[in-house]
């Protein structure tokens, strides 16, 4: 089983920035994608960005030019540099990865959440 820790979250004024990371925890996995959703008040989850293991990656348009995503393979992590910021970017964010191990051939699990909020 792998288990994804969110943090990084908080308020913010608009223009500002956060960073948020997530950790990936387990025995035997792989991680092959990465990525951030987030889910307003009232609205469905959306995808913010993913990134793969080769280092492809992909935007909401609502994000582009304003956040980055990378990874670390050696720690399992995944960050999201968000710059720029909205109030339109408040929402919950929730870390997504998906795997195979020694018992499954695809897996994916999701963190907690982390709570980001942009002031105006």
């Amino acid at each position: 089983q792998v288990q994804l820790v969110e943090s990084g979250g908080g308020l913010v004024q608009a223009g500002g920035s956060l960073r948020l990371s997530c950790a990936a925890s387990g025995r035997g996995f792989s991680i092959f994608v990465m990525g951030w959703y987030r889910q307003a008040p009232g609205k469905q989850r959306e995808l913010v960005a993913v990134i793969r293991s080769g280092g492809n990656t992909n935007y909401a348009d609502s994000v582009k030019g304003r956040f980055t995503i990378s990874r670390d393979n050696a720690k399992n992590t995944v960050y999201l540099q968000m710059n720029s910021l909205k109030p339109e970017d408040t929402a919950v964010y929730y870390c997504y990865a998906e795997y195979y191990s020694s018992t499954r051939p695809w897996g994916s699990t999701w963190g907690q959440g982390t709570q980001v909020t942009v002031s105006s």
